[in-house]
């Protein structure tokens, strides 16, 4: 989802909702404690220098259970940020929320409320690692029998 997406959805809303990918609704007392701009500069493992920018949104829940986000104070959040950070509407956002550790998600919405969706990695240099394209997909991986001495790892 980007910045403009976010911001028409949040104008046809009277609540702030997100839902965790395994279907859990976060609290409704949660606060966006964070809303920045995060630039990632990097190398990949083929050596192609690469830079990547998303709007960052940090979700945190306390103990003030009477606390809601209006959907009009949200948008007041961002405008701050856009005009603070230079935030522009094609920004995609991620969403971190706190688990066992943060958790990083992308952000969809689906006319009622905001889905935390499950972000991946992914190889971005496959032909220089020698890596058949589609062969080593994500869920290929989790059905796999790694053992201790096998040779799948």
């Amino acid at each position: 989802m980007k910045i403009s997406e976010m911001k028409q959805a949040l104008t046809g809303l009277t609540t702030v909702s997100f839902r965790l990918p395994e279907g859990t609704l976060l609290p409704p007392h949660f606060h966006v404690t964070e809303v920045g701009l995060v630039t990632k500069h990097f190398v990949d493992c083929g050596g192609t220098e690469r830079r990547e920018t998303t709007a960052n949104f940090q979700l945190w829940e306390a103990g003030d259970y009477d606390h809601r986000l209006a959907p009009q104070k949200f948008l007041g959040i961002l405008k701050m940020a856009e005009k603070t950070l230079g935030l522009t509407d094609d920004l995609a956002i991620e969403v971190e929320y706190q688990q066992a550790t943060i958790g990083k998600f992308g952000l969809a919405f689906d006319g009622t409320e905001f889905a935390l969706m499950p972000k991946q990695t992914a190889c971005l240099a496959q032909d220089a690692c020698g890596i058949p394209a589609g062969q080593f997909a994500l869920p290929q991986l989790q059905a796999a029998a790694c053992t201790p001495g096998g040779s799948c790892c």
